[in-house]
């Protein structure tokens, strides 16, 4: 075995050690397919008031840029499917907002990981990426091979769905590179129909800007009025086109006891979230996710679909 296949395997093992569902690896170069697409949906304002989305347009599409040397791009997905769900009585958040934030949970385990590199293999440079960065997490996903881009334009497993979150470390570091899947969506069209606010505007693009996620967690402004009555109870955070996406049906829950619901939430009709105080929500959204959009962001929301 050689050292590149050696080290490999040795991150694999030690990625699925720290509950990761699986872990995928590609060359870090730059991203040929992803630039005219990233370019046009940018031209035509689908990012919205998400002007984040215009900056470092070359880092996006090179890894190389972002950390210098980089030889290898790291793929890690992290399962987050909840084994119990909100009752239909209740106002929706995303399931991915169930437990801690996401952000430290996953943070951690790249970090644990980063440390197993450098004691096993020696002195590796690199960073680690949670969605905060200019990294096209489920381009790379895609072409580590730990699934393909669906019509929704999630990343699709015919294990597992698409209820997992995609992290990423960039290293200088040589590995041996995994090839992309096939699509398995075939004519299916199922998240498509589904989108209230008709979002999914062709095969795997998404109209961010008329995304209820982005509605209900990245506008700073009034939602328009021409929305009204789209959001079928969302108030943080969307997931029908997971929920209505047939490979879903494979989904089976987490075991990170930090993605746990708080019970409060699971518990909570929507008399409760329409009273919810400022005390209330810092206090059980304390580490969630859901603290992104506010105290004022949430009322916003709860009165955009209660009225």
């Amino acid at each position: 075995m050689n050292s590149k296949n050696k080290y490999t395997q040795l991150i694999k093992t030690e990625a699925k050690r720290l509950g990761f569902l699986s872990c995928g690896i590609s060359k870090a170069e730059f991203l040929e397919d992803e630039a005219p697409r990233l370019e046009d949906w940018l031209k035509k304002n689908r990012n919205g008031e998400m002007a984040y989305m215009e900056n470092h347009f070359d880092k996006r599409l090179d890894p190389t840029k972002l950390v210098p040397d980089s030889k290898s791009v790291i793929s890690l997905l992290l399962n987050y499917f909840p084994l119990e769900q909100q009752t239909s009585e209740s106002y929706k958040i995303s399931k991915y907002a169930y437990g801690t934030d996401y952000h430290f949970v996953i943070k951690d385990k790249l970090k644990q990981l980063m440390h197993f590199i450098s004691e096993e293999i020696g002195e590796v440079h690199g960073r680690a990426f949670v969605d905060s960065a200019p990294v096209l997490d489920k381009a790379w996903a895609a072409k580590s091979g730990l699934g393909w881009i669906g019509k929704h334009s999630n990343l699709l497993t015919k294990q597992l769905g698409s209820f997992y979150f995609i992290a990423e470390l960039i290293v200088d570091l040589d590995l041996e590179y995994d090839s992309p899947v096939t699509d398995h969506c075939g004519s299916c069209t199922a998240c498509i129909d589904a989108c209230p606010t008709q979002a999914i505007v062709a095969d795997k693009v998404v109209d961010g800007s008329k995304c209820i996620s982005y509605f209900t967690i990245e506008l700073k402004n009034e939602i328009p009025a021409s929305e009204k009555g789209k959001f079928e109870d969302w108030v943080f955070g969307c997931d029908i086109c997971q929920d209505v996406c047939p490979w879903n049906r494979f989904s089976k829950p987490h075991n990170e006891p930090l993605f746990n619901p708080n019970p409060e939430i699971l518990s909570m009709t929507k008399k409760d979230w329409e009273e919810i105080t400022e005390a209330v929500f810092q206090k059980i959204f304390k580490n969630s996710p859901v603290k992104r959009t506010k105290f004022s962001g949430l009322q916003r929301n709860i009165k955009f679909v209660k009225d």
